[in-house]
């Protein structure tokens, strides 16, 4: 992550310049480096990812309660609530309409949804590196339609037994051996620069 590793230095070196401003008469600039902004906005969606699936889905199914049954057609059953994956793409797409400061996705390798396979050299990339160094991140630049962004990804790893069992048990799913704690795929975070 050589390559990672002076991008962030880059930032760092650029932040300090403009603090060194404030001390000459210059404009005083505040902000956070985009590595801990990032790092905030996954902290916030995997304690939502994780409790969901802990507190609702995990006592809800597989096995099913008769009240909610979490399922992928969910929409198309009465009592139909969404699957965990489902519902932090929903969070996206709700975000996503609220503002333009920042996106975010979950995409795997593996993905059971084709939509969410990566697409960029940066997604691929952040993912291979997640995958390969458990309990890292992976924070890069990218350019696309000629907007830079600062991109990071973060494991998304099985937190519980119905993540382990829909991904290993769906027939469109790709691979079919996935144990609790390992990582499943990651989250894509994007801000524009």
């Amino acid at each position: 992550m050589k390559k990672t590793n002076t991008i962030l230095k880059s930032m760092a070196v650029a932040s300090v310049a403009g603090m060194a401003l404030v001390g000459c008469g210059g404009e005083e600039k505040a902000g956070i480096a985009p590595e801990v902004y990032t790092d905030s906005l996954f902290a916030v969606m995997k304690a939502d990812r994780t409790n969901y699936t802990k507190l609702i889905v995990k006592r809800l199914g597989p096995s099913g309660a008769a009240s909610i049954k979490p399922a992928e057609h969910w929409k198309d059953l009465e009592n139909g609530a969404p699957l965990p994956a489902q519902m932090f793409r929903a969070g996206a797409e709700e975000v996503g309409r609220l503002t333009d400061k920042f996106t975010y996705s979950l995409q795997s390798t593996w993905p059971i949804n084709k939509q969410n396979a990566p697409r960029t050299e940066m997604e691929k990339a952040g993912l291979k590196y997640i995958e390969e160094n458990p309990g890292q991140n992976f924070y890069g630049t990218e350019e696309l339609g000629g907007q830079k962004y600062f991109t990071a990804v973060y494991p998304d790893v099985a937190v519980a037994e119905p993540c382990v069992t829909c991904h290993n048990d769906h027939k469109d799913s790709p691979r079919t051996d996935f144990k609790i704690g390992e990582v499943m795929g990651g989250v894509v975070i994007r801000v524009p620069m």
